[in-house]
């Protein structure tokens, strides 16, 4: 395993929007231990395929890591099968934009089907993880959170 650079705003790779993984390969699953590695390392609760760099459709999280209860999940080819109507705001952080947190709303629960190791799932995330979920998708559709700032200054 090793440690990836990351990319920082305005790099254009992080306004790309991904493309599917077709196959799950032994590259694939380098880049995904290397990804946990690097979003240990940054440190970071989440880190999508951007973010170091490659237009896959995949990221990783552990929401409960810094409370030393961690929670790994890699997510290939994820969809969000949905999302609630009850909102909240709160500061997120991103590591492709560092040192600059923002208020941010987002969907207070979200159900997401992914593939991992395993498989395909599918699982209702609420408080950290539902934000964590929300942000790394967006990642994924080349959406940054100057992007969500800006949606809500212009409702």
């Amino acid at each position: 395993m090793s440690v990836l650079d990351i990319v920082t705003w305005p790099d254009a790779r992080l306004t790309a929007v991904c493309a599917p993984v077709a196959t799950r390969t032994p590259e694939i699953d380098q880049l995904i231990a290397d990804m946990f590695e690097t979003m240990y390392a940054a440190p970071g609760r989440g880190l999508a395929a951007p973010q170091v760099g490659r237009t896959e459709r995949i990221f990783v999280f552990d929401a409960g890591w810094k409370e030393g209860t961690p929670t790994p999940v890699a997510c290939i080819n994820p969809q969000i099968v949905s999302l609630s109507d009850t909102r909240a705001i709160g500061e997120e952080g991103c590591l492709s934009i560092p040192g600059v947190p923002m208020d941010i709303a987002r969907a207070t629960e979200v159900t997401l089907r992914w593939t991992d190791a395993d498989g395909t799932q599918e699982r209702k995330f609420t408080g950290a993880e539902a934000v964590i979920v929300q942000h790394e998708y967006d990642h994924l559709d080349g959406i940054v959170i100057y992007d969500r700032v800006a949606q809500e200054q212009s409702q």
